[in-house]
Parts: C-alpha cells; sequence; structure tokens
C-alpha cells in the first residue's frame, strides 16, 4: 500500500478521533484511493500510533461507508458507489434542511457575515481550481447554520454521511460548473438576513441537490 511521507504524531489528546479523522480526510482527498488495501500496521507506522486506534477506526470508517471489510481477509478503501452517494445525498440535504429551518432565527448578523465571507472564499477557490480550498469555505458555510441549530442528532448524521458525498464534490468543486453553487449560497445567505425560515430551507435543499447531475453520470453503479 503506497503512503505518503510519514505524518506528524497524532497527540495523545482524543487520540481514537484523531486517527479517525485523519484517515477519512486521506479517503476524502484521495491520497488512499477506491479499493486500496489498508493494512493496520502500515497505518500506524505512518500516523505514528499503535494499531489499536486504527483499528477502531477503521470500523467507524466501515460504518460510515467509506471502507469496506471482508472477514478474515482484507479491507480496503469503498469503491465510489453510486446508490451510496445518493443515499447520503438524500440524507445530507435533509439533515441541512432541519438544521438551516431551526438556525434561521438563532443566525446572528455575524453570523450573516461570516457566511458571506465564506463564500466569497469559496468563489475565489473555484476560479483557481482549488478544491480542497473550496470544500473547506463550503464546510464552514453550512457549518455555521448547524452550528446555530445545536441540534446534535443531525450534527452526529452529518458526521457520518457528508464524507460520503464529499469524495464526489471533490470532482465538482475541481472545475468550473461548481461555480453555479455561489449564487444558491448567495440565495441561502439571503434569506437567513431575511429571517425566511422556509426559503432558506428550500434553498439549503436545492444546494444539495446539484449534485444530481454528475450522479447521472454514472455508469454501472459506480463513479
Amino acid at each position: 500500500m503506497p503512503l505518503p511521507a510519514p505524518a506528524a504524531p497524532v497527540g495523545r489528546s482524543l487520540l481514537r478521533d484523531d486517527v479517525y479523522e485523519r484517515l477519512r480526510a486521506a479517503i476524502v482527498d484521495g491520497t488512499l484511493a477506491p479499493g486500496e488495501q489498508l493494512r493496520d500496521g502500515e497505518l500506524a507506522a505512518w500516523l505514528g500510533v499503535s494499531r489499536t486506534p486504527v483499528r477502531e477506526a477503521l470500523l467507524r470508517l466501515q460504518q460510515a461507508g467509506l471502507v469496506t471489510a471482508t472477514p478474515g481477509r482484507s479491507t480496503t478503501v469503498a469503491t465510489l458507489d453510486a446508490r451510496a452517494v445518493r443515499d447520503a445525498q438524500a440524507v445530507v440535504a435533509a439533515m441541512h434542511e432541519v438544521a438551516v429551518r431551526a438556525a434561521v432565527e438563532q443566525l446572528t448578523d455575524d453570523d450573516v457575515l461570516r457566511m458571506r465571507e465564506a463564500n466569497t472564499a469559496f468563489a475565489r477557490a473555484l476560479r483557481r481550481g482549488d478544491a480542497e480550498a473550496a470544500l473547506a469555505a463550503d464546510d464552514e458555510l453550512h457549518g455555521i447554520p448547524v452550528a446555530a441549530a445545536a441540534n446534535e442528532a443531525v450534527r452526529a448524521v452529518l458526521e457520518q454521511y457528508t464524507p460520503v458525498l464529499r469524495r464526489v464534490e471533490r470532482l465538482r468543486f475541481a472545475s468550473l460548473p461548481g461555480l453555479g453553487s455561489v449564487a444558491l449560497h448567495d440565495r441561502l445567505i439571503d434569506a437567513c438576513a431575511a429571517r425566511d425560515a422556509d426559503g432558506a430551507a428550500a434553498i439549503s435543499t436545492q444546494t444539495w441537490q446539484t449534485l444530481t447531475p454528475l450522479l447521472d453520470q454514472a455508469t454501472g453503479g459506480q463513479l
């Protein structure tokens, strides 16, 4: 299993979560490619940890649909299955709709300003073809109403299913067609600023449905 240069050692605090998040990020950004075999010993050496947190992280990644494990055989990075991504898209869209609807009355003027700043950063990243920066800005923008909603159940579901969707979004955000999301973000922010809960919720759902054309290009169940 080819791996990049040794990663910086993970700190002792929140070790399990740190290992999980770093392996998840490596899968989402393509460092660990679909179909690649994952050996806990190699991953442990790469992250500078013992095998135990790596094994625990792989179990969580399997539950999230990012890793496939065959009992008694091997663990591999899950392929981009069209149905799994569609399912994740539906769940993520629904959770953000719930969060936005609840958050509208809780958002402060500063929250709205931070959403606008995040969308500006998002647009700049798209124009220079920087998918990683675009995803970070998109996460920041959508994370503001999620935080304001303070719904732990919504947060937990998004934590599990958003990474499945992000693997596909990297393809969109690396190209100019992703710029269409900037206008949708503007409409979402304007609705939030106007305290229009129904309108903001509807636009939020529409935003997450923009992946549909990319999913429609899937053939044979694979992206």
